[in-house]
């Protein structure tokens, strides 16, 4: 590195200040009532699609491309839809149907192609980071697998019956899947082969992971919340009181923050992997779904016939600052579910927007960007726009 240069990487005041008015209250979207099933959104939080539904109900498919602001019916018809996945940039997204088929979208959830794969009692689905390595799980011992974002399918063996919860890590390699029992098994190598994992004391009701599959969250019948992270090698209890609806999970990227939200009016967060939770003080509505962008401040959850509602929570980006050959560094943060740009100043009083645009890492969901080697001192901030 250049012994001359100096990079001082700096939060502005106005992102703070900005971030600080957002607050932390939830509020109905506005979306229509419906009886909301399942929930997806991107790694910013800022594309979501909802999907009405479920066994014994029909409903149709929403998307929003602001965050919730603004709602727009798809093209997929009346289904009894049952889960959504979608990639990290919010452009692809798949959707099942209960004793239906699997279609899929590359157009933010506007438009819906079907798979052409055989109508099943599907159950779970889930995505990688770019949308191509999916994965549908239903009441058998198979978990269907694409490479391509659904077109062609594939199924393989996972050795346990009855799979109700799959999820996959943002690479697409690292898969976990549990059955209505409470036996889960485990991929590296994107459902090409699986192992047995840590068997829980009832079945799955709920899965989420960090990106990299290391960090879950299960909710089970009964129901109980553990918590893995070992990728489900072994489970540890959460300090939540018992409740008899705990139903539906989400996590942050690097897996720390979690919500969880009962089937009968109650969500709560944590910022510590489970050590504390809070209550998020939602309304008492019947919740079927919940979503988080990457970074965890971003929330968004789905009721029966009472709307779509979100919760953004103000917060600062973690940045990280690490070499990335010939004396250039690589500025990197969790992608924030509020917009930032990077700027750039030699004396602290003149600011510029950088001219590097940060890009996306399918692998852990962080923004990257190069701070190019040059003589003197360099000051950087992330601001918002």
């Amino acid at each position: 590195m250049n012994p001359h240069r100096q990079i001082v990487c700096l939060l502005g005041l106005s992102l703070a200040l900005s971030l600080a008015a957002v607050g932390q209250t939830w509020f109905n979207t506005g979306a229509p009532s419906n009886f909301w099933q399942s929930v997806a959104c991107s790694a910013d939080g800022g594309k979501i699609v909802a999907a009405a539904g479920g066994e014994g109900n029909r409903g149709l498919i929403y998307t929003s491309t602001n965050g919730g602001q603004a709602w727009n019916q798809s093209t997929a018809s009346s289904n009894y839809w049952v889960s959504v996945a979608g990639s990290a940039d919010g452009s692809r997204f798949i959707a099942a149907a209960y004793n239906g088929g699997l279609y899929t979208s590359t157009d933010s959830g506007s438009t819906w192609q079907s798979n052409n794969v055989a109508p099943r009692i599907w159950q779970s689905v889930a995505s990688s980071a770019d949308g191509s390595c999916l994965f549908a799980a239903y009441y058998n011992s198979l978990v269907f697998i694409s490479t391509n974002g659904g077109a062609a399918w594939f199924s393989n063996s996972t050795a346990v019956a009855d799979i109700r919860e799959v999820v996959v890590s943002a690479a697409g390699n690292q898969v976990f899947a549990g059955n209505n029992i409470g036996h889960a098994v485990a991929s590296t190598n994107a459902g090409a082969s699986w192992v047995a994992r840590a068997s829980l004391s009832s079945g799955f009701n709920s899965l989420a992971a960090s990106a990299d599959g290391s960090h879950l969250v299960a909710i089970t019948v009964g129901p109980t919340i553990s918590l893995s992270t070992n990728a489900g090698v072994s489970w540890a209890a959460t300090v939540l009181p018992p409740r008899s609806d705990w139903y539906y999970s989400a996590a942050s990227a690097d897996g720390v923050r979690l919500a969880v939200a009962g089937q009968k009016g109650v969500i709560y967060a944590t910022t510590n992997f489970g050590q504390n939770w809070v209550s998020n003080d939602v309304p008492q509505l019947l919740w079927t779904g919940l979503a988080s962008s990457a970074d965890g401040n971003f929330l968004v959850a789905v009721t029966v016939n009472q709307g779509i509602w979100i919760r953004r929570t103000a917060a600062i980006p973690n940045v990280n600052l690490t070499p990335n050959g010939g004396g250039d560094l690589k500025l990197s943060w969790t992608v924030p579910s509020t917009n930032v740009l990077v700027q750039q100043s030699a004396d602290l009083l003149g600011w510029s927007n950088y001219t590097c645009s940060p890009a996306l890492n399918g692998t852990n969901l962080q923004a990257e960007v190069i701070l190019s080697n040059a003589p003197g001192s360099v000051f950087y901030r992330l601001k918002t726009p």
